[in-house]
C-alpha cells in the first residue's frame, strides 16, 4: 500500500502549493481537476496489485474492464464537472490533464517495480 500512500501525499503537496498561488475558485478547480485522475489510479493500483499478487494469469483481463470501466467513469466525471458544476474548463481540464498524466506514469513506474519482483514480492 505504499504506492497509494506516495500518489496521494505528493497529489496533496502539489495542491497546497498550487493553493498557495491560485485565485479560489482557481483552487477549486484545481481540487477538482485532481480528485479524479487520483481516486481512479489509486483504485486501480489496488485492484492491479491484489490481482497480480492472486493470479498474475488474470492480469490482463483484470486491466482490460478496468480500463473499460476508466473510459465510462472519466467521461461522466468529466461531463459533471463542466456541465453541473460549472468550472471553467482552462483551469479543469489543465489540472486532470497534467494530475492524470503524472499519476499514470506513477503507476506503471510502481506495476513495473512489482511485476520485476513477482508475485510475491514486497515494495
Amino acid at each position: 500500500m505504499t504506492p497509494v500512500w506516495w500518489m496521494a501525499g505528493l497529489s496533496g503537496l502539489s495542491w497546497l502549493v498550487a493553493a498557495a498561488l491560485l485565485d479560489p475558485q482557481a483552487r477549486i478547480e484545481v481540487l477538482y481537476g485532481m480528485l479524479g485522475p487520483l481516486t481512479m489510479v489509486i483504485g486501480s493500483w489496488v485492484l492491479l496489485e491484489r490481482a497480480y499478487r492472486r493470479n498474475p494469469q488474470r492480469l490482463t483481463a483484470v486491466m482490460a474492464a478496468a480500463f473499460a470501466g476508466k473510459l465510462v467513469f472519466f467521461g461522466a466525471y468529466v461531463a459533471v464537472m463542466l456541465r453541473v458544476l460549472s468550472l471553467r474548463p482552462r483551469t479543469f481540464v489543465a489540472s486532470f490533464t497534467s494530475y492524470f498524466i503524472a499519476l499514470y506514469l506513477i503507476e506503471a513506474l510502481y506495476l513495473r517495480r512489482l511485476f520485476a519482483g513477482g508475485p510475491g514480492a514486497a515494495l
